[in-house]
């Protein structure tokens, strides 16, 4: 695939607040991206020069906020939606080799919808979710910094372009907590090593496996991100939109000489980019 032949949905509904800041990453890498709202794809009452199909881009994003109100559960109103009119095609665009990725409440909808934890090669979307992201254990909103140990070995394609082991993305979410079906925890987790679909975990700032406010929800095996098994879709609930630019991250100089997350000299890009960037990087073989 050519540069100029890659195109990016952010898809939005009510309550997404997150498009604009993932469209910009896209086209600070010089590929097209546009934010698509559902109903593009689908309503009558959308005029025949804004209405879209799936096979219209390369890649689909479902962005961080609130979809919907987060009414019922964080992102489960977007995903019935998209399952009632796009699931088919959403599950062909999987199975193609396609990348979907989903961010904080993007995480949710691919949760909800059944797309993660996407143990099934050939059935991407479960009937039903094999997971949740329920409500932090502090039973608040956190809204921080964190620090991410990369653990994926190479199955991820989103994160492929990531040259460090730890990474600071910030996390804004009340219902982030990854869980498992009740006495199927290990399972669970076991399927993932094997898959290796572990992709991010929270640590503390020396790399530590670490509890809150380091994990900042509780999530079992202080798991941020995983992928399907073929790769290809990917939900986390930290921002690496939010971290494109160093200035995003840090006020305080001495806490980056500290910890050493890049060089100060050169480029100012921070470790958000890489998520992106290996997006691009990815298509552009496909």
């Amino acid at each position: 695939m050519e540069k100029d032949e890659i195109r990016i949905a952010v898809m939005r509904i009510e309550g997404t607040n997150c498009e604009d800041e993932s469209v910009k990453a896209f086209k600070a890498l010089g590929v097209y991206a546009e934010t698509v709202h559902l109903k593009q794809f689908y309503s009558d009452f959308i005029k025949e020069e804004e209405m879209r199909t799936i096979w219209d881009y390369s890649c689909i994003v479902f962005p961080g906020g609130f979809s919907a109100g987060d009414y019922v559960r964080a992102g489960v109103i977007f995903s019935a939606r998209l399952k009632s009119v796009l699931r088919k095609d959403l599950e062909e665009f999987i199975k193609e080799g396609y990348p979907v990725l989903g961010i904080c409440n993007g995480f949710q909808i691919l949760v909800e919808l059944g797309a993660l934890p996407g143990f099934d090669e050939d059935r991407p979307i479960a009937d039903k979710p094999e997971m949740a992201l329920s409500i932090n254990d502090s039973n608040r909103f956190e809204c921080r910094p964190t620090f991410l140990k990369h653990e994926n070995k190479g199955k991820c394609i989103f994160t492929r372009r990531l040259k460090r082991e730890i990474v600071v993305f910030p996390v804004a979410h009340a219902e982030g907590k990854v869980t498992f079906p009740m006495g199927r925890e290990e399972e669970y987790l076991n399927t993932l090593k094997e898959n290796d679909q572990i992709v991010f975990r929270y640590v503390d700032k020396d790399g530590n496996y670490a509890g809150y406010p380091w994990n900042p929800n509780g999530s079992y095996y202080n798991i941020a991100g995983i992928c399907n098994v073929k790769g290809n879709v990917f939900g986390l609930m930290p921002h690496p939109e939010r971290a494109i630019w160093k200035w995003q991250l840090y006020s305080d100089i001495d806490l980056l000489v500290e910890n050493d997350f890049w060089e100060l000299e050169g480029n100012n890009e921070a470790d958000g980019l890489a998520i992106f960037r290996s997006i691009v990087e990815y298509l552009l073989k496909f």
